[in-house]
């Protein structure tokens, strides 16, 4: 019993020590686990409505502040807003809704310090926002923005 227990002190006192070593496999790679995007590079985001809306959710207005985060000290040369509507409704109103979302969308990214950058808006209502079998898609409750960026000269 004492020759086991003796062993196996040896055992855990050996696993301990090589757990303390500064070399181990994971400090010799060579290359980053994760790396960052390329800087000034154009990307897209959407922001998510409630149902029948177009006010900005506390989560929509994070987004945009990392938008602008992201695009900090480089050339925004365009912004692109599609609002966009599910299928529950009359078409001329999922239209108007969605107009009123990409509008909401490009005056707080206005706000965020994007006024200067040339807005591109369009609102595609319900379209598309039905399956070919005739389920609607909820997710459509949105306005998919894509910054067009390039880095200052």
């Amino acid at each position: 019993m004492k020759t086991t227990k003796a062993i196996a002190l040896a055992v855990t006192t050996l696993a301990l020590s090589a757990c303390s070593q500064t070399s181990g496999p994971w400090r010799t790679l060579k290359k980053p686990v994760a790396a960052a995007g390329p800087p000034c590079a154009g990307f897209t985001s959407s922001i998510y409505f409630d149902r029948d809306s177009a006010a900005l959710t506390p989560e929509a207005q994070r987004m945009l502040v990392n938008a602008r985060a992201q695009a900090r000290g480089c050339v925004i040369r365009a912004v692109h807003v599609v609002g966009l509507a599910d299928a529950v409704g009359a078409p001329e109103a999922n239209l108007a809704l969605s107009r009123r979302r990409a509008q909401a969308v490009s005056s707080a990214l206005a706000a965020q310090g994007f006024g200067k950058a040339a807005f591109d808006l369009a609102a595609v209502g319900d379209a598309g926002a039905e399956a070919p079998s005739g389920a609607a898609a909820p997710l459509r409750r949105r306005a998919d923005i894509i910054f067009d960026i390039a880095p200052s000269r």
